[in-house]
C-alpha cells in the first residue's frame, strides 16, 4: 500500500475509453500481449475490461485514468501492479516500460487523435475505439503517428468481427442475390433524460454520428463493398434544452457509383435497430446489426444469419492480437476509420446547408 501511494505521489495523478477468413490462427499464439487501457469510463470498466479476461491472446496490466479514486478498484481486481498505473499527463512514460505491448484508446472521440499519438509514440502498437477521431485530418495525423513508429494501428469496429456481419460483408462482394439495389441502416436508442456527458458536447465530439451514427455508416460500406459517392443529409432535435451542443436524430443518404442508394438514421430519441438490404434477386436482412448481446438475421432464400459468438469485444481483441503476434494486416486498419469520418464530416456540412455533398 505505501509503495502504490509512493508511486502515486511520484507521477502526479491529477484529476483530469462467418464467411470471410478470419485471421491466421498459426504462429506465434503461445503469447499473450499486454494490454493497457486509456481512459476508465464506462465502456472499459463494463465492456473491455471484462472482455479482456475472456480472451486467448491478451492481458490488461495497465491502465491510464484522470481519475485517482478509480486505482484501488482496478488494481484489485485486475491484479495492475503500481508501476503499471499512469495518467494523461505521464503516459508518455510508457515508453520505457517493456511490460505493455498495446495502448487502447477508449477516451471521448474528441481526445482520441492526442492521446492516439501520444500512444504511437511510446513505440507501442495502438487500439483506438471508433469513431477514430473528429476530422479526417486528424485521422491521418494517428496514421502517421503509426507509420513513422512503425507500430500496427487497428480501429475498434466489433461488427466487422462478429461472424454474421462477416457473411454480410462477404455477400457485399460476391453478390449471391444480384446487384444491390437499396439498403437501410438504422441505429438509435431512446433516452427519456439524458445525463450530461461528452456525447452532448460539441468539442468532446458528441453528436448521433460520432455514437451510433458511426455503425450505420460502416454498414452501408462494408455492405455494399462500395465507397459512395455522394450524401445529403439532415438533422433535427425535439428536445433542444437538453441537446443545445448536438443533434438529436441524423438522417442520410448515400449514393454510390453501382446505383445503390443507402438510407441512414441514426437517434437517440428513438429505438431502432435493423440493417436491411434490397437486391435485384431477394434480400437479407440483421435485426438487431449491432447490439452487444448478439446479432441475428435471415435471407429471402430462408438462410439464416443467427452464429452465436461468446464476447464481440473478446473477438475483436484476439483477432487483432494476432494480428500482432503473426505480423499480419489488421482487420479494420486506421485508413477504414478515416473513411467513415471523411463522410461524416460531409454529413454535417450538407445537414447544416442543405445540399448534396460529393464525396
Amino acid at each position: 500500500m505505501q509503495d502504490r501511494r509512493q508511486f502515486i505521489r511520484k507521477t502526479g495523478l491529477v484529476v483530469v475509453s462467418s464467411l470471410l477468413p478470419l485471421p491466421n490462427m498459426f504462429g506465434n499464439t503461445s503469447k499473450k500481449l499486454n494490454v493497457c487501457l486509456v481512459g476508465l469510463g464506462n465502456y472499459s470498466k463494463t465492456v473491455l475490461a471484462p472482455a479482456l479476461r475472456l480472451t486467448k491472446y491478451c492481458k490488461l496490466n495497465a491502465i491510464v485514468t484522470g481519475t485517482p479514486s478509480k486505482i484501488p478498484k482496478w488494481q484489485k481486481k485486475y491484479g495492475i501492479p503500481d508501476q503499471n498505473v499512469y495518467n494523461y499527463e505521464t503516459m508518455h512514460q510508457i515508453a520505457n516500460n517493456p511490460d505493455i505491448d498495446v495502448i487502447y484508446i477508449v477516451v471521448p472521440t474528441g481526445l482520441h487523435a492526442k492521446y492516439a499519438i501520444i500512444a504511437a509514440n511510446t513505440g507501442k502498437h495502438v487500439w483506438c475505439e471508433k469513431p477514430m477521431a473528429k476530422t479526417e485530418a486528424e485521422c491521418q495525423n494517428i496514421i502517421d503517428a503509426c507509420t513513422k513508429n512503425k507500430v500496427k494501428l487497428s480501429i475498434g469496429y466489433r461488427m466487422q468481427h462478429e461472424p454474421n456481419t462477416r457473411t454480410v460483408i462477404s455477400w457485399g462482394k460476391t453478390r449471391p442475390f444480384g446487384a444491390i439495389k437499396t439498403l437501410r441502416a438504422e441505429i438509435g436508442y431512446n433516452v427519456s433524460n439524458p445525463k450530461k456527458s461528452w456525447r452532448l458536447d460539441a468539442d468532446l465530439g458528441g453528436g448521433t454520428m460520432y455514437d451510433l451514427g458511426v455503425y450505420a455508416l460502416n454498414a452501408a460500406r462494408y455492405t455494399t463493398a462500395e465507397e459512395p459517392v455522394s450524401v445529403i443529409a439532415t438533422q433535427m432535435t425535439t428536445r433542444p434544452k437538453i441537446f443545445t451542443e448536438t443533434d438529436e436524430t441524423t438522417h442520410f443518404t448515400l449514393e454510390f457509383l453501382s446505383g445503390a442508394i443507402a438510407h441512414g438514421k441514426t437517434s437517440v430519441g428513438k429505438s431502432m435497430h435493423e440493417l436491411y438490404v434490397d437486391c435485384e434477386k431477394g434480400w437479407y436482412t440483421l435485426a438487431p446489426f449491432s447490439m452487444y448481446a448478439g446479432v441475428q438475421g435471415k435471407a429471402s432464400n430462408g438462410t439464416l444469419l443467427n452464429k452465436p459468438i461468446n464476447n464481440q469485444q473478446a473477438r475483436q481483441m484476439d483477432d487483432d492480437a494476432l494480428a500482432i503476434l503473426n505480423d499480419t494486416p489488421v482487420m479494420v486498419p486506421g485508413e477504414e476509420g478515416m473513411k467513415d469520418i471523411r463522410i461524416v464530416e460531409a454529413i454535417y456540412k450538407s445537414a447544416k446547408s442543405g445540399a448534396l455533398i460529393s464525396l
